[in-house]
């Protein structure tokens, strides 16, 4: 644990949204339980401090976990409160935000803290979907509290002094925090429990402003981000970025400002958000490997059903050949890309896909083609679409008239360059209609502006 001092519970709170901003509700409720001579403990505002304020001009609810107040511990008034701010957030139509430090449940309060538990988890549950929910890990969240966290649609975590836990490591069996602390940043954004991890809580609450700024206020609210990017500006050297997906989204982004989530996890996939002249989109990518995973498709198809839930329009840029090969990923890896194409496919947000580079066999079928039901399809000049790469094709089909060759190497080059030509090139897609149209890379960013302008999105 770092030794740097810790913002308070409210400074928390007053650092995150506009100045003089913020109103307090439930400031006087306090605990009711006298078991265990509790009623001689102080326990002020039940340990978390509940209201609402503005962000950037946005409406937000609030609750910051006191960690001086009984450690945070989380009682049967601190849930209730808790419970009544998702209350009002939902009717309010406004996302809620929690800044969580806290020791767990309060065990002096036995069933009426876990009754608590109960009533907080079903407060998520009803908004999930509905408002944008946002946790903020800035100390420890362990137990029922860790359970709690995963509710929400983005958690963030502060590294210096975030704790993210059901088990602390000295509880696992066969492990003690020196071998590996299961608990750390590190560990929790490598499992996907975690979409972005910042070195310390400034860091975190400035991020999670930058998020009030691009994402709706509810389900039934449009996104709109303020830009003085130029809507023509051209990506000089896009090309060069095609099969770097993060770059090549930084670059496509207003102001080049591209917001990676779970970066540390299914990294053969990158998801996060972006703007399109003003307008927020999600981004879904195949990185480098070209390859699809568990973990990339599981990470892919949730994000795809946050954004679906928003009313966020999807793009995808598509450079994918082949699946995960390993004895741990057939045990899992078809069911992985089942459940993201069903993601993919029942979206009813606009869904454009850009190919960048190879798309072949069914993972390019996943990867939001215009056979799941893409509303409209790019392909960059020089990308391939096909059954799978040309070589490869040109091996199995001309299998016994290569070997009688007598220069096999010059033979498969012929041969697979022929099948290149007639059905790995995009234009042939194209001429079919599985590819709306072939765009030189520096047009991307404008094709994807005109699609939003065509969608209704701006």
């Amino acid at each position: 644990m770092s030794n740097t001092a810790k913002m308070s519970a409210r400074e928390r709170i007053e650092n995150l949204v506009d100045a003089n901003s913020f109103v307090e509700i439930g400031g006087l409720i306090t605990k009711r339980n006298t078991d265990f001579n509790m009623q001689e403990k102080a326990v002020p505002a039940d340990g978390v401090i509940t209201g609402y304020g503005i962000v950037d001009s946005n409406l937000v609810y609030i609750y910051s976990q006191d960690v001086k107040a009984m450690n945070g511990s989380v009682g049967e008034m601190h849930a209730k409160k808790i419970a009544a701010i998702y209350e009002m957030a939902l009717k309010a139509g406004a996302p809620v935000i929690g800044l969580i430090d806290c020791a767990g449940i309060r065990v002096q309060e036995a069933v009426d803290a876990l009754a608590g538990f109960g009533e907080i988890y079903m407060a998520k549950v009803k908004a999930s979907g509905v408002i944008p929910q946002i946790s903020a890990i800035l100390g420890s969240c362990g137990g029922g509290v860790a359970i709690s966290s995963k509710f929400s649609d983005i958690t963030l975590m502060d590294a210096e002094n975030g704790r993210l836990f059901v088990n602390s490591p000295n509880a696992v069996e066969g492990n003690r925090v020196e071998k590996c602390d299961t608990a750390a940043a590190a560990f929790q954004a490598e499992a996907g429990n975690v979409d972005i991890v910042c070195q310390n809580e400034a860091e975190v609450l400035t991020n999670i402003r930058t998020l009030v700024s691009m994402l709706p206020a509810n389900a039934g609210a449009a996104a709109a981000v303020d830009t003085s990017d130029d809507s023509n500006r051209v990506l000089t050297g896009f090309d060069g970025y095609a099969t770097d997906a993060k770059e090549a989204l930084t670059q496509i982004a207003d102001d080049t400002k591209f917001i990676e989530l779970k970066a540390e996890y299914g990294k053969e996939m990158i998801t996060g958000l972006l703007s399109l002249d003003g307008v927020t989109v999600g981004a879904i990518a195949n990185a480098d490997e070209g390859v699809l995973s568990t973990a990339g498709c599981k990470k892919a198809e949730q994000f795809t059903y946050f954004c679906d839930a928003f009313g966020l329009p999807i793009v995808t840029l598509t450079n994918v050949a082949e699946y995960a090969s390993s004895m741990e990923e057939e045990k899992t890896i078809s069911q992985a890309v089942a459940d993201m194409t069903y993601a993919f496919a029942s979206a009813d947000v606009p869904r454009i896909n850009v190919i960048t580079g190879k798309a072949y066999g069914s993972a390019y079928v996943a990867m939001n083609s215009k056979h799941i039901g893409a509303d409209l399809v790019l392909a960059l000049e020089g990308a391939k679409v096909g059954v799978m790469d040309a070589k490869t094709a040109a091996q199995i089909m001309y299998e016994d008239e290569i070997a009688k060759a007598a220069d096999t190497k010059a033979a498969l080059e012929e041969k697979a360059e022929e099948f290149d030509k007639v059905q790995c090139d995009a234009k042939v897609a194209a001429g079919r209609g599985y590819v709306d149209n072939i765009i030189e890379g520096g047009e991307v960013r404008k094709h994807l502006i005109y699609a939003m302008q065509m969608f209704g999105m701006r």
